[in-house]
């Protein structure tokens, strides 16, 4: 029988490291399959730390490529091929536009990593220890098949239906996803970067989980003039109650609400807004979703009702 589905994750920050937090990395582990969301610092030995391994993935997805969300990437690939023996599964990378160059430019022919690569591929030594694991000789060049993503439907296999939709994050200098992975078990959402908008409500209206960026309180980032292009505690629990999901965990979580008594405020102050489960996460720490919970209805599209939501 397959484990409950369940978000393990792995970093739960932002760009400025903490001794609680730095960057964005979550796998979702559904019917005896992981997928990967995100490849911030110190993604594979966070991973390797939780009891995972990158041979264990088959599926990334990157919302958006500031470098706490893609920083481990050359690390996770390279990690992924030098473990391999030419069985596995090829991985699958989708991102938004630049995931192909952005590979390219670190495993390619000509990438920063290629020496690494080619001396791995070229030298006796690699060559004994490649053997000794079960690989096979002439050993292939490091390889993915890498999409660059728009939003709408994205993949579909046995297992996984994808879709996405556009975050508003820092357009126009990098383009930002949200995903949604539709699984037997469950679906989830994650935002990624983004501001409260109306187009990952209707990416989530009847997910079970929604993942979402909740950076600081509403009204912090508000006074700090932070407040276009992030999400905080209203937006996210205004997103959630819209959509109808059934838990919100909140992820990428600034500072401030890692103290504890602000942590209670937090939660409270979306409680008021969203009345489903509610978990602000942990970094290394896995949470189980909670798909056999009745079906909640979505919430109004009213703006009065929700004013944190950009509509379009």
């Amino acid at each position: 029988m397959s484990k409950p589905p369940t978000l393990h994750v792995l970093s739960s920050g932002g760009p400025v490291p903490t001794r609680a937090r730095f960057g964005s990395a979550y796998v979702l582990e559904s019917a005896d399959r992981r997928y990967l969301i995100d490849c911030g610092p110190a993604t594979v030995y966070k991973l390797v730390q939780m009891g995972m391994q990158p041979l264990d993935i088959d599926h990334l997805f990157f919302t958006h490529h500031h470098f706490d969300h893609t920083s481990d990437y050359a690390t996770f690939l390279l990690t992924r091929w030098d473990h391999s023996i030419g069985t596995e599964n090829r991985l699958k990378v989708f991102g938004p536009a630049g995931t192909k160059a952005l590979t390219e430019r670190l495993i390619g022919e000509s990438g920063a990593f290629s020496t690494d690569w080619k001396a791995r591929v070229g030298h006796h030594l690699s060559h004994t220890m490649h053997i000794s694991r079960g690989g096979s000789l002439p050993r292939p060049a490091p390889r993915a098949d890498v999409t660059d993503t728009i939003s709408g439907p994205v993949h579909e296999e046995d297992s996984l239906t994808v879709s996405s939709a556009p975050a508003e994050h820092v357009q126009p200098f990098l383009e930002s996803l949200a995903w949604r992975l539709d699984t037997p078990q469950c679906s989830v959402v994650f935002t990624g970067d983004t501001q409260p908008c109306d187009r990952i409500v209707d990416l989530a209206r009847g997910a079970d989980a929604l993942v979402s960026l909740c950076g600081n309180f509403q009204s912090t980032l508000r006074d700090r003039g932070i407040e276009e292009g992030q999400t905080g505690t209203l937006g996210a629990a205004e997103m959630a109650a819209e959509a109808g999901v059934k838990q919100l965990f909140l992820v990428h979580i600034g500072s401030d609400l890692s103290v504890a008594e602000n942590r209670e405020s937090g939660l409270a102050e979306i409680a008021g807004v969203f009345d489903g489960e509610v978990v602000l996460t942990d970094e290394m720490t896995s949470y189980e979703i909670m798909t056999d919970r009745p079906v909640r209805s979505a919430g109004t599209r009213d703006p009065i009702a929700h004013p944190h939501i950009h509509r379009h």
